[in-house]
């Protein structure tokens, strides 16, 4: 039936290293009425199937796509898509990238589950498989798990043991979507990698932030040289303000953009005047952040 490396471009080399193996069935609640109720194999006209509207994902890679048609047409369609009935017609659920190869490769049938799923699971699902794709970005993965709490309202502790991510990674994904929108774009646009990305997180300052995507970009800084700058930036403006926070503030800080998944800035004065401030990214994200505050 072909070899490994034939089979692994059917399924997606991101699914293993990310969740293990995890499938949407270990996603889905056990008493959910999208598991395995009323599921059945069926092959489907492709003419029949509506695109999923909660697809978390517009964007696909023309050359990857033509590279999974060439494969299904070698090898065949190793994992069927999923679907939901709808009147006469059907609306996919999961594996929009796997129903466009088949339609590059001209196929006009597709072997699919036919499943029962609510418009709530549907995004669920999504999302899954999102989280699952080969050609994972940060920032999608980012929004993902963002969209799986927000709208789906799954606690940070369960997504973690959903996706089998510890809470400390889902919460660095997360904090990517605190950064400034062309540090954001260059993320997504593989400018900068995740590793650059964490020692930006690490930096109050917007505008040094900014300055300091254009010295990876323009210099092509490794992560190592990175941190080493932060750092040094780092000790001169503890030098420059004479002001260090304490060990313990700073775990407190610490604490506290974990618990509202938000970035968190605490100032101090030699007087021990300052602040506390938690950055957010929308209005529901502003209401989430004071729904924990009232907790």
């Amino acid at each position: 039936m072909g070899n490994k490396n034939d089979k692994e471009r059917g399924l997606g080399k991101g699914i293993g290293s990310i969740l293990g193996g995890i499938s949407i069935d270990d996603f889905i609640s056990s008493d959910s009425p999208s598991r395995i109720k009323e599921q059945e194999f069926a092959e489907i006209k492709i003419d029949l199937i509506d695109a999923n509207p909660w697809q978390p994902r517009s964007a696909f890679e023309t050359a990857s796509l033509n590279e999974l048609a060439e494969s299904i047409q070698q090898q065949g369609l190793i994992q069927p898509i999923t679907v939901r009935k709808k009147g006469n017609r059907y609306q996919l659920i999961a594996g929009e990238r796997r129903l466009r190869a088949c339609k590059i490769a001209g196929m006009d049938t597709i072997t699919a589950y036919v499943r029962t799923a609510s418009d709530m699971q549907m995004l669920e699902m999504g999302l899954m498989e999102n989280i699952q794709r080969e050609d994972l970005n940060p920032i999608e993965i980012a929004l993902s798990f963002k969209r799986l709490i927000d709208e789906c309202g799954i606690k940070q502790e369960e997504l973690s043991q959903k996706v089998s991510k510890s809470r400390p990674v889902i919460s660095n994904y997360l904090r990517l979507l605190n950064l400034p929108m062309e540090i954001q774009k260059a993320i997504y646009e593989k400018q900068i990698t995740m590793g650059h990305a964490k020692m930006l997180v690490a930096i109050d300052n917007e505008e040094t932030q900014l300055e300091i995507v254009q010295k990876i970009i323009k210099n092509d800084l490794s992560v190592r040289q990175v941190e080493e700058l932060v750092k040094n930036l780092k000790e001169t403006q503890t030098t420059k303000y004479k002001v260090q926070l304490p060990a313990a503030i700073v775990e407190s800080k610490k604490i506290l953009s974990e618990k509202f998944n938000a970035k968190v800035s605490i100032r101090r004065d030699i007087k021990g005047k300052g602040s506390i401030s938690i950055a957010f990214q929308s209005n529901s994200d502003l209401k989430r952040i004071l729904a924990l505050l009232k907790k």
